[in-house]
């Protein structure tokens, strides 16, 4: 640096010019004398001789010899060219109005200097000048960043030239504000000057707009752009601004001759950075001319050939999957399908229009699915209306509220509005169910009534009187879900008004329409809910959230009568109907389980005695099939389960004797509330599975982990604050739902006698029945039970109760008192399992027949219904225990099936013939036999068929039911077909459904049925069979139209996705399964192969592959049937095996299958299928940890992204480092590497953030060497600052 006041080298600098400016010295003498003079005492280039040649021109000497001087020091590398441009940037474009001249010079310079960089930073004081740089430029202060790696600095010094550019060019033609706020219309502030001044200053501007172009043009200055693009998104966003309105509405640019607006905007498009104001991931698009992956440019977006819907595959099966009434998921289904959307519109590299559209029609088709469904105990329509007409809107407006600003926020609005428009296309799909005809017709009519000049207000399509709407009005499902969208404030009532929407016109159109239903009018306006109101507003939905609030009021602070008239309400159609305030209709309801404690309350028995009638009405109205799942679906079973842990907790310590009276004049007892708590808590989680679930290494199946403290955990979780609360409303809602009931996490601990219980199920689940002590409290309820049930066959003799040491009654007290036990409810629970136990017994040794053993249970089952439950578990574990005799089903001891055994046989057979698998005989070796089912088995069945099959007895037959089914299917065959055998002959409306469930079970018994399944999954989805369903491949084929849709061979064939999805969870070794996937996929790229690419153009495109043009449209046609068929395999996986098994397969299972493959023994694939196997196994690895983990970092899963990730890409640089030795083709090792690593890099850049940098390194390294370099720079631009610096050294060598 120069120190004034002292003569020093520098001022012999200052000499030498000064004497050489006068006496017109030509530029090379004085560098040549200059160079020579300091040779001896600076190190050249030198960033001090570069400060005093610019102080000493700007401004006193700024004449034209002394910048040729300035320009021969750079030319020499005197002094750097880099810091000279740092020092003009800093003296010169702030002062551009009055040294016009020394601007232009400056462009002129930097135009020579700047797209040559590999020549400036080239030798031993790269780093120093960088260092230089930095200082001058206040470089630090740009991003935030203290780093003193050369390869930022040289990043920051290129964006902080153009930004400067940038500002100056928006400056001079009055636009810099205006970029602040970019609205279309605003006037332009730059008018044409004039004068030789002016003009100067417009070419400069020109010169400058068409630098910044350049800049953006030039293949090393973008892509270190690209770098400020993915690494610091904000102030690339801004840049992209300020870019977009100077090529709107700057004036100069329409002056140039060297570039358009149109070219500019293209330049700065988000198709060439990656960049996108819809999103907050800032992803690299494969049509980015900037970055050519070569044959993968189209390999994550293809799309041609296929229809839409085989994109978006994954969410049908996930809709689909959902409606199984097996198993609830206590994970809202808002936040699932929310990740899943995300993650197929990165990976499919879709607009958010499509995203939009793909959603729409997949929740439509879910509906259309039940277009005639079979009866039985399963969710039917209720819940599958529940998911397209509120869950999938809930989804929309999740994904909307995640927009950065406003600004994103409207555009997906747009998106959004778009996509409903084009739905309106989709006639076949928009027919709306019967039962929902009449609800489309009244929004059809809403939005006439509406463009008529009508008051609607802002309430639902409800609210419209039926006897009001015209005859010609018909609506459709899309009136539904713009309804829908209306109530969740995404969309507004102009979509009344898009073309086509409604048809129809009212003659008489009225004044105004009620913004109510009357009857909820009504109530809001203070009427009574009398028995009338009750049975209206039960039919009828409510509008809106504060007739809700005020209902919610009523069943918390109203009188008795009242709060079981509100609660009845909120059970009725708002809950099943009610899809624009479902969401809120499920949270009041998950709320009144856990009532506010009343201010005056000071009795010394828990406040929940208080709420027992209003409390077991809830509790009654939730507990169907389809409430539950609807539940469900809104992620309210962990609550739903944590606030019956209470009630169960509570009321299960009273007698029976403990009575409320209803206002119908029934009675109910502690033991009823107790009862319907404890069964509706029990279907929440796989009560009558064991608690290790059978599974291999450390990865149990799916749901095995659904138990009480895993629920309760879940809910715990919904306590714990984030950033991004505020922001999802989903989440929200479930927080306020959690800490309505408690502030503080709940665990099992809490409730001592449900954890005994609890350990006690689990004990005799695992091992056999033991620890009954004589004389014992315990002892003593088992023998007054087994008196009560077994009186009036037995009279006073008792049945020995295990390890009783007893033949007789342990006293002498009176009948009565026996006959039924004045004790609660924990303790019944607790003998319950000796009474069946000793009554199981005494059947074997011929004590008690049959028929007395079931009926003697279902006395206890009435007596207690919550004991049901024991009774389950015990006969689960009993009958897999297997000690006991064999009953035989002759219609003599125990019912036969011999009416319509062969009948049920036969039709399973077909449904598999027709599905596709082929089964050679399902009977026993060794002809037939007599129908015999295991002991306690037998017993079960004989017990559940003496239910009723009306809606009293639906809540205990649906906690029975699967557990029967599970217990069935484990045994022998033919054990399902007779029970179901038995069961058609006493439901004979539920043949179908028993029919289809025993048919499940086959695949349990023969593995080889579930890899037949497997391809017909594969071979319909793909179109490469010609089946009884379709031909075509796609969804249709996969999925089908609904179970009895259409017949084939006098029977309703199933397609094989339905039956996959109805049967995987029974299946216990699921890693095995997903291998078979695995393998099916390897077989299919052949298949496919086969059949979409004849010989002759197989042979062709191999001739032509490295061409300009690799492949012709059968080529991409067969790339979209690998791109589904990895897209099916992923999704089967994931659903079948869980985030354990995906991370099983992406450690373990495909590298192990990279290493051992063996081609001695097959024939070796041509290189073209080998690619294609490459591009399958990528995107299927890809999807699978998409899935799993999904695109961003809001689910706790992706916390385990970056080890099994990283594990995984450590294993492939490995490879490429030469370390491993992999044994498939050459071809598909090389493809799917590039393919994992382009997915990565174009719709992932997240995960490549958090993989190690060296990794990151070695894979790019790899890269390089195979001629990918544009893809190696790639992703070494995803590392961040840590891979920066060694990303610009790999740009500098590769594009200069």
């Amino acid at each position: 640096m120069v120190v004034p006041g002292r003569r020093t080298v520098w001022d012999g600098v200052i000499e030498l010019t000064k004497m050489s400016q006068e006496q017109s010295v030509d530029a090379r003498h004085w560098a040549s004398h200059l160079s020579a003079s300091l040779k001896s005492v600076v190190d050249f280039p030198s960033t001090e001789l570069a400060e005093v040649l610019v102080s000493y021109i700007c401004w006193d000497n700024n004449v034209p010899v002394l910048w040729k001087f300035l320009e021969r020091a750079m030319a020499l590398k005197l002094v750097s060219p880099l810091v000279v441009l740092a020092l003009l940037a800093d003296r010169v474009v702030p002062n551009r109005s009055t040294q016009i001249a020394a601007y232009r010079i400056y462009l002129e310079l930097l135009k020579r200097n700047i797209f040559r960089i590999k020549d400036h930073i080239t030798g031993p004081h790269y780093e120093n000048v960088m260092k230089s740089v930095a200082n001058i430029l206040r470089l630090p202060e740009l991003f935030g960043l203290e780093t003193s790696k050369p390869g930022v600095l040289l990043v920051e010094f290129v964006f902080k030239t153009v930004s400067q550019l940038l500002d100056a060019c928006l400056s001079d033609e009055g636009l810099l504000e205006l970029s602040q706020d970019m609205e279309t219309n605003a006037p332009e502030r730059y008018n044409e000057k004039t004068g030789s001044h002016e003009k100067l200053q417009t070419l400069n501007t020109i010169m400058a707009i068409e630098m910044i172009a350049e800049f953006l043009r030039n293949t090393v200055t973008s892509s270190f752009l690209y770098l400020v693009s993915s690494n610091r998104a904000s102030n690339w966003h801004e840049f992209v601004r300020r870019v977009q309105v100077l090529g709107e509405k700057s004036s100069a640019l329409r002056n140039s001759k060297a570039i358009t607006s149109g070219d500019l905007l293209q330049l700065i498009s988000s198709r060439r950075f990656g960049y996108s104001s819809d999103s907050k991931v800032i992803s690299l698009r494969k049509s980015n001319p900037i970055v050519d992956f070569g044959t993968l440019a189209s390999f994550a977006g293809l799309c041609h050939g296929a229809s839409l819907s085989s994109l978006w595959l994954p969410l049908d099966l996930v809709f689909e999957d959902a409606m199984d009434g097996y198993q609830v998921n206590p994970t809202s289904a808002i936040e699932i399908i929310t990740g899943l959307v995300k993650t197929l519109k990165e990976i499919n590299g879709s607009t958010w229009h499509d995203t939009f559209l793909g959603l729409w029609i997949s929740a439509l088709r879910l509906v259309q699915r039940e277009r005639d469904p079979i009866e039985g105990p399963i969710p039917r329509l209720d819940t599958r209306l529940c998911m397209s007409l509120c869950i999938v809107p809930l989804v929309v407006a999740s994904l909307i509220e995640e927009g950065e600003h406003e600004f994103a926020m409207e555009k997906l609005r747009d998106d959004l509005i778009t996509s409903l428009k084009v739905l309106g296309e989709f006639s076949g799909l928009l027919h709306p169910p019967n039962c929902v005809v009449s609800a489309a017709n009244k929004a059809a009519t809403k939005a006439i009534i509406f463009l008529s000049g009508g008051n609607v207000g802002k309430s639902s399509s409800d609210v419209i009187n039926m006897k009001d709407m015209p005859n010609n009005c018909s609506g459709n499902m899309r009136h539904l879900i713009v309804e829908a969208c209306i109530a969740r404030n995404i969309l507004d009532t102009s979509a009344y008004s898009w073309a086509g929407y409604v048809d129809g016109r009212i003659n008489q159109i009225p004044h105004s329409l009620p913004s109510e239903v009357p009857c909820w009018s009504s109530f809001v306006k203070g009427a009574p809910l009398n028995a009338a109101m009750v049975k209206a507003l039960v039919s009828v939905p409510a509008s809106s959230l504060a007739e809700l609030e005020k209902l919610y009021e009523v069943a918390v602070k109203g009188s008795d009568d009242e709060k079981i008239s509100a609660a009845t309400v909120l059970c009725g159609a708002s809950l099943t109907r009610g899809w624009n305030i479902q969401e809120h209709t499920v949270e009041f309801l998950t709320r009144l389980l856990s009532p506010p404690v009343p201010a005056d309350y000071s009795g010394a028995e828990s406040h929940l005695i208080d709420y027992a009638c209003m409390l077991n009405v809830v509790i009654v109205g939730i507990g169907s099939v389809d409430s539950i799942q609807i539940f469900s679906l809104h992620g309210m079973v962990p609550q739903l389960a944590c606030s019956l842990m209470p009630i169960c907790e509570e009321f299960g310590s009273y007698t029976p004797s403990v009575s409320w009276s209803l206002p119908s004049g029934e009675n109910i007892s502690a033991y009823s509330v107790f009862s319907n708590a404890f069964t509706l808590l029990l279907k929440l989680w796989r009560f009558n599975h064991p608690p290790i679930e059978h599974g291999v290494g450390d990865v149990p199946t799916v749901g095995s982990q659904l138990t009480p403290e895993h629920l309760l955990l879940v809910r715990n979780s919904h306590l714990v604050s984030s950033e991004t609360l505020n922001r999802d409303r989903n989440r929200k809602r479930l927080s306020e739902v959690a800490r309505s009931a408690s502030c503080q996490p709940v665990f099992v601990d809490s409730f001592p006698k449900l954890k005994i219980w609890y350990r006690q199920h689990q004990r005799c689940i695992a091992s056999t029945l033991s620890g009954l002590t004589h004389g014992s409290p315990v002892h003593q309820t088992v023998e007054a039970l087994l008196h009560m049930i077994f009186r009036k066959f037995r009279g006073n003799q008792t049945l020995n109760p295990v390890n009783s040491g007893t033949s007789s009654s342990s006293g002498a007290a009176s009948e009565d008192s026996i006959l039924r036990p004045e004790v609660p409810a924990w303790d019944i629970l607790k003998a319950v399992p000796y009474v069946v136990d000793a009554a199981l017994t005494a059947c074997t040794h011929g004590r008690l027949s049959p028929r007395e053993l079931a009926t003697g249970l279902k006395d206890l089952a009435d007596f207690l219904p919550a004991s049901l439950a024991t009774i389950v578990s015990y006969f689960s574990s009993e009958v897999s225990r297997g000690v006991w005799k064999p009953a035989f089903m002759n219609g003599v001891d125990w019912p036969s099936p011999a009416t319509n055994l062969s009948n049920v046989e036969e039709y399973i057979k077909k449904i598999l013939a027709t599905t596709g698998v082929d089964i050679p005989s399902l009977a026993p070796a060794g002809g037939s036999s007599p129908a015999t089912l295991p002991l306690p088995l037998a017993a079960f069945v004989s017990l559940t068929i003496t239910y009723k099959i009306d809606k009293g007895s639906e809540r205990f037959l649906n906690l029975a039911g699967p557990a029967l089914e599970c217990l069935a299917a484990g045994c022998p065959w033919p054990c399902m077909p007779i029970v179901a055998s038995l069961w058609t002959q006493k439901a004979k409306r539920w043949f179908d459904f028993l029919v289809f469930s025993a048919s499940r079970t086959v695949f349990l018994h023969n593995p080889d049925a579930v890899v037949q399944l497997l391809r017909n999954c594969f071979s319909a989805t793909l179109g490469l069979n010609a089946g009884p369903m379709s031909n075509d491949g796609g969804v249709g084929a996969l999925l089908g139209h609904g179970f009895g849709s259409h017949f084939y061979g006098g029977i309703s064939p199933v397609a094989p996705g339905i039956l996959y999805l109805r049967m995987y969870r029974a299946l216990r070794d699921t890693v095995s399964v997903t291998e078979e996937i695995f393998s099916i996929l390897i077989h299919s790229v052949e298949d496919i192969a086969q059949n979409r690419l004849s010989k002759e153009n197989l042979q062709r495109l191999k001739t032509v592959r490295n061409g300009s043009r690799y492949g012709q449209s059968s080529l991409a046609t067969a790339m979209t049937q690998v791109k589904l068929a990895a897209s099916l395999s992923a999704s089967l996986v994931w659903l079948t095996g869980g985030i354990g098994v995906v991370h099983l397969l992406i450690k373990e299972t495909i590298p192990s299958w990279f290493l051992s493959v063996d081609k001695s023994d097959r024939e070796q694939p041509s290189d073209l299928v080998a690619e294609l196997r490459g591009h399958a196994l990528a995107y299927f690895v890809v999807l699978c940890g998409a899935f799993a983990w999904g695109v961003d970092s809001r689910s706790a899963a992706s916390k385990r992204r970056q080890g099994i990730l990283g594990s995984h890409l450590e294993f492939l640089a490995s490879a490429l480092d030469g370390k491993i030795s992999v044994g498939c083709e050459t071809a598909t090792w090389r493809t799917y590497i590039s393919g994992v690593v382009s997915l990565m890099v174009s719709c992932l850049p997240r995960w490549v953030r958090e993989i190690d940098k060296e990794v990151l390194k070695s894979l790019s390294n790899g890269l390089r060497q195979w001629g990918k370099e544009d893809l190696a720079v790639l992703l070494l631009s995803m590392g961040g600052i840590e891979t920066m610096d060694h990303t610009i050294d790999f740009i500098i060598h590769l594009r200069s």
